[in-house]
């Protein structure tokens, strides 16, 4: 299993990603910066979460247009497999691999707690196909501009294909509303052939070893096996 994590200026999460990957597979995934305009083979490449470039202009606006960014296309063109979290979710939908924009939270308050999560039961993603469908899963979130919001059509054609990997839910410990105004609740989606995911919540901070839930390990397991 070959991972590489993309670094941009402002990233803060890339080496919790780093750590959580390693604990899972035992093999240390590539740093790979943003000025990289190649790299090697891998099966799947992570853009972590933090403020690249000081989230100047827009989140993620900047990074998308990182040389580095250019091979990631290449990669996810081929087939391969992509995953964003948080800032990363932002760089995907600027790079138009995913439909969609991500705005300030309905609160204008950054949010940073744990939030349930439920996973889709109509996705068709290899990348989440060994969790069950409808598994809930309690992840922390950290963010000021995760509203996520999509048109009308792409909304649509996001549920008809089943494109949407997980949505905020009720539970007794977070209390009932979505954390940040999204639209229909959405957490997180799929591309179009299920193999590049964003998501606002971030699992590598979800990984047991003193964090409050492991669930992001499971996650994280799910996809690199989904990958695999």
């Amino acid at each position: 299993m070959r991972v590489a994590i993309l670094v941009f200026p402002g990233s803060n999460c890339d080496r919790d990603m780093m750590v959580a990957v390693e604990t899972i597979t035992g093999r240390r995934p590539a740093l790979v910066w943003h000025k990289d305009s190649q790299m090697d083979p891998v099966d799947l490449i992570i853009l972590p979460g933090g403020f690249s470039f000081g989230d100047y202009l827009r989140c993620g606006a900047l990074a998308a247009r990182a040389p580095v960014v250019e091979a990631m296309l290449d990669h996810a063109s081929r087939g391969g497999a992509v995953l964003g979290v948080c800032n990363g979710f932002q760089i995907l939908l600027e790079t138009g691999l995913l439909p969609g924009t991500l705005i300030r939270n309905e609160r204008l308050k950054f949010v940073c707690r744990s939030v349930n999560l439920q996973l889709q039961p109509d996705h068709d993603s290899p990348l989440l196909s060994t969790l069950d469908p409808g598994h809930s899963l309690t992840i922390p979130i950290a963010h000021n501009e995760g509203n996520y919001f999509a048109q009308k059509d792409d909304l649509e054609m996001l549920k008809q294909n089943g494109q949407i990997a997980f949505k905020y839910t009720a539970s007794p410990a977070f209390g009932p509303d979505n954390p940040n105004g999204a639209t229909d609740d959405i957490a997180g989606i799929l591309s179009a052939n299920g193999r590049v995911l964003g998501m606002m919540p971030h699992p590598e901070r979800a990984i047991g070893n003193g964090h409050p839930s492991s669930d992001g390990k499971l996650l994280l397991r799910a996809i690199l096996q989904g990958v695999a």
